[in-house]
């Protein structure tokens, strides 16, 4: 099969097998190949096989990186068979369609679409490009350095060529403007550019102004940090004071209340010692605190009615007093 008969796989039930003559796997399947090639009719399917160095643009049709590479066609629709190259796996696929449960190949996968077309050109060009080296090195005895150089240099030229060719097209197909148009499209060009650095210049002092607008406000926010410590400070200071001061009177309050306990301690003992100390004076100076109650413990209580007799005797001195004054 080659590039000019290869459409005819796109009717009927076809297999197709691409080799290289230099492959070992390949040159080990050629055997069951032909066996398989030659039981087609039985099997009711076409049988086919590329030479991938004489027909490089079909290896690059079907995207073949690997050898030997099978692939069913049926009716349009290509599957990639990947199982081995021996007859009874071969015929197995055909009889028991095997072929349904493979993914096929849509898409721009498809050797019929309009991508793997390109790269059939591609390789096509590619191939005649290694016949000509052979031709320099093998046919004409060229260095292969010098082989390689021209290729270099082809390469280059071809590619200015390309490149004045479009620059000539696009000349032709554009019209020039006319020339008030082309002064005031400078003018319009100058006005943009200006407009523009003038849109970067207020963006730049609208963030410089920001930043420095943020600067102040970090800087006042540090000195109500600063005066909101010192005002503690100056209150836990005061609340100190105050503690002080507040101890200080309340022992003040303390000595006070002392004071006056103790007078009255001494006049209440006072008040109830009172017959000992007369006792004590009626005994002499000599006699003892302790002989001078036993005294007094050993005199009569007065009786009520001599209590009587004494306050009615006092009120009425008091009244002889105040007759003769009188």
């Amino acid at each position: 099969m080659t590039a000019s008969n290869w459409t005819l796989v796109m009717e009927g039930e076809w297999m197709l097998k691409f080799y290289a003559p230099w492959c070992p796997s390949c040159q080990q399947t050629d055997s069951e190949w032909e066996t398989f090639a030659k039981n087609g009719e039985i099997l009711q399917i076409s049988v086919g096989k590329v030479d991938v160095i004489q027909e490089p643009g079909l290896s690059g049709r079907f995207f073949v990186t690997t050898l030997p590479a099978f692939f069913h066609a049926k009716d349009g629709i290509f599957r990639r068979y990947r199982g081995p190259g021996v007859y009874e796996d071969l015929q197995n696929y055909i009889l028991e369609k095997k072929w349904q449960s493979v993914e096929p190949l849509t898409g721009w996968k498809s050797p019929s679409s309009l991508t793997m077309s390109g790269m059939a050109g591609l390789f096509s060009i590619s191939g005649k490009i290694w016949h000509l080296h052979n031709y320099f090195t093998v046919t004409l005895g060229v260095p292969a350095w010098c082989s390689y150089v021209f290729f270099v240099v082809a390469t280059l030229i071809f590619g200015l060529l390309m490149g004045l060719v479009l620059v000539v097209i696009s000349e032709c197909f554009s019209m020039p403007l006319p020339r008030h148009l082309s002064e005031h499209s400078g003018t319009y060009d100058t006005f943009m550019r200006y407009s523009i650095f003038g849109i970067l210049g207020l963006r730049f002092c609208a963030h410089t102004e920001e930043a420095h607008a943020a600067e102040q406000l970090q800087d006042a926010e540090e000195e109500k940090e600063d005066s909101n410590e010192e005002e503690n400070k100056d209150s836990l200071v005061d609340e100190e004071e105050e503690k002080e001061e507040l101890g200080d009177e309340d022992e003040a309050e303390e000595e006070e209340e002392d004071g006056p306990a103790t007078g009255a301690d001494e006049e209440s003992g006072a008040a109830q010692d009172p017959a000992p100390r007369e006792a004590r004076e009626d005994l002499g100076p000599d006699v003892g605190p302790d002989e001078a109650l036993d005294a007094a413990s050993e005199q009569p209580p007065s009786t009520d009615a001599e209590v009587a007799e004494d306050t009615l005797r006092q009120r009425r001195s008091q009244h002889a007093d105040k007759g003769p004054s009188a």
